[in-house]
């Protein structure tokens, strides 16, 4: 984006010492950093407790350590019903952000989003269902697509970009006017559900899903779509991504994957326009179209 346009500039990405060093000085809890995690768009480092127990040392923006803390109790439910979630052991307020550590759960990033993850992310999906049937005070995530959101699903830099990014910009706005153009239900959903953020051991079975600081109520079959994008983003396996399509067309009636479809396609042209190439960018707006009404 144009240098005279820096809150349209890339997601600040973590610097692990610099991170530790606040975290021990405002808390005392002694951390010692291991290195950088592989993996993720923000960052995330490795770090150790002083009684020997690895941790993973990630950072939010200020001001929402409330909201983390919450996330943290939600975490802490499902592991309660078996779901492989970390805890969150240490939730920090620091200066300009808010710094997590979470537990590191066993096993390594999959190689590939081949069908055989896939297929294990949609049954895991599945058992997020009326997980937060209990969590009425729980808001449903807003899908931004009437407004940018913070950080992240912003308007502007498909309004700046090129005609093809306006169009679909106006199909965005056109979708959120509409009376059904939200969110709702009592499931547990992720918001940010693709393989680069989930952990599988030597059978491939999944030890972890990690990422969780978009948590929210509602439907857990957005997640599904947001699997559906991230298999894209990934350059994945052709079939996972045509057995994943007919699972999204089962599950999902058209009305309501329209809507999915429109926030995801704003959340994820917005990140290719700030964060990677015009080839990726011209990829990820071919993408979106496959499924959107002229």
């Amino acid at each position: 984006m144009p240098d005279d346009h820096p809150d349209l500039a890339p997601v600040r990405r973590l610097d692990p010492a610099h991170l530790v060093a606040l975290v021990n000085d405002h808390t005392g809890a002694r951390l010692t950093l291991l290195g950088p995690a592989p993996g993720g768009e923000v960052g995330a480092a490795f770090v150790r407790w002083p009684d020997g127990r690895d941790g993973v040392l990630t950072m939010g923006p200020a001001g929402r350590a409330d909201e983390l803390r919450t996330t943290a109790e939600i975490l802490a439910a499902a592991r309660a019903r078996g779901l492989p979630v970390p805890a969150y052991d240490l939730v920090a307020e620091v200066p300009d952000a808010v710094a997590i550590v979470q537990e590191r759960l066993p096993g390594s990033p999959p190689a590939r989003d081949d069908r055989a993850v896939i297929e294990a992310m949609v049954e895991l999906n599945g058992r997020f269902a009326g997980l937060l049937a209990d969590r009425p005070d729980l808001q449903p995530p807003d899908l931004y697509l009437r407004h940018s959101g913070p950080g992240f699903c912003l308007h502007e830099p498909l309004e700046r970009y090129d005609d093809r990014t306006r169009g679909l910009l106006s199909w965005i706005r056109e979708v959120g006017a509409g009376d059904d153009a939200r969110m709702a239900g009592e499931d547990l959903v992720h918001l940010d559900f693709h393989a680069g953020n989930v952990l599988v051991d030597e059978t491939g079975a999944i030890t972890g899903i990690f990422d969780w600081d978009g948590i929210g109520r509602g439907d857990r079959r957005f997640d599904l779509v947001t699997l559906r994008f991230g298999v894209a983003s990934r350059n994945g396996d052709p079939d996972a991504a045509r057995w994943l399509d007919d699972v999204i067309d089962r599950t999902i009636e058209p009305s309501t994957l329209r809507v999915y479809w429109a926030s995801m396609s704003l959340r994820m042209v917005d990140w290719m326009i700030r964060h990677y190439s015009a080839a990726e960018v011209d990829a990820m707006i071919d993408f979106a179209r496959t499924r959107i009404d002229d």
